[in-house]
């Protein structure tokens, strides 16, 4: 069967890429044509469509950029009907996706929606144009089949594939070498993979750093914002290991981490964070007005439903705050009660192979069609 994925950042690469693997195991006549990065183009997907064209965060930054995502929705449109594939999936990506959702919908070309657009935290009426547009649902976070319930809709769940792909995950002897050069503590520092998000986030995390001369810091880069690292990290005490997060994450005794799917990835490697998150005002007060009945904004803590990790949002992420909250992780209560709460998440998010079951169950209903 000929399938067509639309993944438009970089978890959505990882989540895609790992769902191609067990598409080929299971249907060794696939064809996967794609919109993602290099994880895709490793699992063996034709990637027409690189993510960093892609990849725009907040509202602002969506309007200033609307003359080149016009241009993508024209691509995408066409390419889809010269390759006529058996099904979309459409892998989270919601402000594209759901757009090309509507134009399959059109042309009766069967869409797959993997990983959920956050519908329960804002533009709850999304839900009615997933209902008439979308085939199927598969949705990764255990409170999300409660909620597409609430509209009578029976969506797909097996569990978290972030915790296969942890599980699965094999250190690399030779990090410890070529990275570690002292026996101080690591703390990892994720800022993000998107040009905006490393923008805002990486240089208070970096004046944090400049205080801890007894921990050895390293940030997770990603090779595309080479240049943006450089102008930002000077200290001897900071490396930036590029595209090495899991590795990094293995050896970490503590992280600062800009909210997204990296907070979960820091939890599954068992390592106490802090959560950042700050966009531009005009973008934080839109979303403010919009966000209805949500109380956090990480994945830890969403999928909790509790305060297990502290969240330092706008204006509350500045040097200070972040200096104070991350020395509660080096030791004491917080770091134990963290850790402890790590394993009951754990439990939350099934019993594995959740990518395994996704795929078996995707090329069934295809079959079935």
């Amino acid at each position: 069967m000929k399938y067509y994925i639309i993944s438009g950042e970089a978890s959505g690469d990882l989540h895609a890429a790992n769902l191609v693997k067990h598409i080929f195991m299971q249907d060794t006549q696939a064809q996967v044509r794609a919109w993602g990065g290099d994880l895709l183009r490793q699992a063996g997907a034709c990637v027409v469509k690189d993510y960093s064209e892609t990849a725009y965060m907040g509202f602002v930054e969506v309007l200033t950029h609307l003359r080149s995502i016009m241009r993508n929705f024209a691509f995408c449109k066409k390419d889809i009907l010269t390759y006529q594939p058996d099904v979309v999936i459409l892998v989270d990506y919601p402000g594209f996706n759901l757009r090309i959702a509507k134009f399959l919908h059109q042309h009766n070309i069967s869409a797959y929606y993997y990983i959920s657009p956050q519908v329960w935290a804002w533009k709850k009426n999304r839900v009615h144009a997933i209902q008439q547009n979308v085939d199927e649902m598969f949705v990764i976070l255990p409170f999300e089949q409660d909620f597409y319930a609430q509209y009578g809709m029976r969506v797909h769940y097996f569990g978290h594939p972030l915790l296969d792909v942890v599980q699965q995950f094999k250190v690399d002897t030779t990090f410890a070498d070529r990275y570690i050069t002292d026996e101080r503590p690591i703390v990892a520092i994720l800022p993000g993979s998107r040009h905006q998000e490393i923008k805002r986030m990486l240089p208070t995390m970096l004046a944090v750093a400049d205080r801890y001369d007894n921990y050895q810091f390293m940030v997770a880069g990603v090779e595309q914002h080479k240049k943006l690292y450089e102008q930002y990290v000077h200290s001897n005490n900071v490396k930036v290991i590029y595209n090495n997060t899991y590795n990094l994450l293995h050896y970490a005794y503590a992280a600062m981490v800009t909210s997204g799917t990296a907070t979960l990835e820091t939890a599954l490697f068992n390592v106490p964070q802090v959560v950042c998150y700050k966009a531009t005002y005009l973008s934080y007060c839109i979303a403010k007005k919009l966000v209805k009945d949500i109380r956090y904004i990480s994945l830890v803590n969403l999928i909790a439903d509790d305060d297990l990790v502290k969240e330092l949002i706008q204006t509350d992420m500045n040097v200070s705050t972040l200096q104070q909250e991350f020395d509660k992780l080096l030791q004491g209560d917080t770091r134990a009660r963290m850790l402890k709460k790590y394993g009951q998440l754990h439990q939350k998010l099934g019993d594995g192979a959740a990518t395994d079951k996704i795929a078996a169950n995707m090329i069934n209903l295809l079959k079935m069609r």
